[in-house]
This record gives C-alpha cells, sequence and structure tokens, in this order.
C-alpha cells in the first residue's frame, strides 16, 4: 500500500505570510486539520487547527479588543506554524506512514515528492485505511483470537478451522504493539479474522474446539 494510493491529492495550501485568521477559516469551511505552508513551491511549515485554536483562545480569555484586532489583523500563519514539519514521501508505504506517526505522536503529514508537496495525510485517511481493511462497508463478521505463537503454516489451519464451520474467510490480520513484543515472545500476536457467516457462534466453537480461544466476536447485521 503506496502513500499516493490513499493520501488527499492536490491538498490546499497556504502562504506563511497569510492572516492566521484566514487559515483558521480555510480549515473549517474544508473540514481539514493541518494546511501545509507553502511558499514559492517549497514547504515552509504546517498550520494547524490546534495552531489556530491556541491563538484564539488567548485572545478570548483576555476579552480585549485590541487583542482581538491584532489577532485578526496582524497574525500570519508564519508565527504560529510548526516549522520544518515531518513529512512522508508519495512513494512510501502507508505502513511506513503510521509507524512513524506513531513514533513521533503527530497524525498528519505533508506528503512530498522531488520537494514538492503533493498531498496529505491525516486522520480521515488513517480511518479510510482501517474501514477499508475491516471491511466497515461490506457487513463482515469476525473473530479476535487472543495472541498466538504463530508458526508456519498457522495461517491456514486457522482458515480451514473457519471454512469448515461454514464461513468464507475474507481476511486475516495478525496484530501485535511494539511494546507487547519481547525477545521471547516476538511471534505472539492477536489474530483478526473477517468472515460472511450468518452464525458467528459456530465458527467460534469451531475455534475453540481446535484449541484457538476466541476473546471477541461480532456478528454482521443485514
Amino acid at each position: 500500500m503506496i502513500v499516493r494510493n490513499w493520501m488527499q491529492s492536490n491538498p490546499v495550501v497556504i502562504g506563511s505570510d497569510t492572516l492566521l485568521s484566514e487559515a483558521k477559516r480555510l480549515l473549517t469551511e474544508n473540514n481539514l486539520h493541518g494546511l501545509p505552508v507553502v511558499d514559492d513551491g517549497r514547504l515552509r511549515g504546517l498550520i494547524t487547527r490546534a495552531n489556530c485554536l491556541r491563538a484564539a483562545s488567548c485572545v478570548l480569555r483576555t476579552q480585549n479588543n485590541d487583542e482581538f484586532n491584532f489577532y485578526s489583523t496582524r497574525i500570519k500563519v508564519k508565527d504560529m506554524m510548526v516549522r520544518n514539519p515531518a513529512t512522508v514521501d508519495a512513494n512510501d508505504t502507508m505502513e511506513h506512514a503510521l509507524r512513524r506517526g506513531q513514533e513521533l505522536g503527530i497524525g498528519q503529514f505533508p506528503v512530498m515528492e522531488q520537494g514538492r508537496v503533493v498531498g496529505m495525510i491525516s486522520a480521515n485517511e488513517i480511518f479510510s485505511l482501517a474501514a477499508h481493511f475491516l471491511g466497515a462497508w461490506e457487513k463482515r463478521s469476525g473473530v479476535t483470537l487472543a495472541p498466538l505463537d504463530l508458526k508456519p503454516g498457522m495461517i491456514g489451519k486457522i482458515t480451514d478451522i473457519v471454512e469448515a464451520a461454514g464461513a468464507e474467510v475474507q481476511a486475516i490480520y495478525p496484530i501485535g504493539k511494539p511494546e507487547d513484543v519481547n525477545p521471547q515472545e516476538h511471534h505472539r500476536k492477536k489474530v483478526i479474522i473477517r468472515f460472511h457467516s450468518d452464525n458467528t457462534r459456530i465458527v467460534v466453537k469451531a475455534l475453540e474446539d481446535a484449541g484457538f480461544p476466541v476473546i471477541e466476536s461480532v456478528q454482521a447485521v443485514h
């Protein structure tokens, strides 16, 4: 999964000398979390809703007309923007972007290609990716297995059990958090299984009878 195929293309950008009040308007009207700050084709920073709200809250607390006028007519994007923001490349994988976001504790990236801003990755795109994988629009049933030692052939065995119980497997995702991993248990992961079935309970029983504890199950509502 390549970033360019999931990013918001042709993003709204803003210049560093633009008034902060104009940035707030663009963010609100376009339902955006952040705007790349671009001068002469080069990325200079990132202005976010949080930046705008921080400045506005200071003005509201003082309830001073002079400060309100200063905010409206003098404070510019360059005064509040995040300088040298973290970025990802259009040819990076989405896995890389997600890992980088977790490591840095941020939820959006300008997407670069040959030194130019060509897109944005934000929470909207991350939710879209998650919904795609989990089949949010396909009304799949599913179960999550307790952490397993995923030895070779284990996924195939799980698939056979689920399909023998009358379900049609759509996707299987072994997942684990980095903080859950230690050198002795680096293969142990929860396993999310998504499938089409009118009776999830039959699938749960088949898995547990085969020695795979189920920690949660969801029956699709048609």
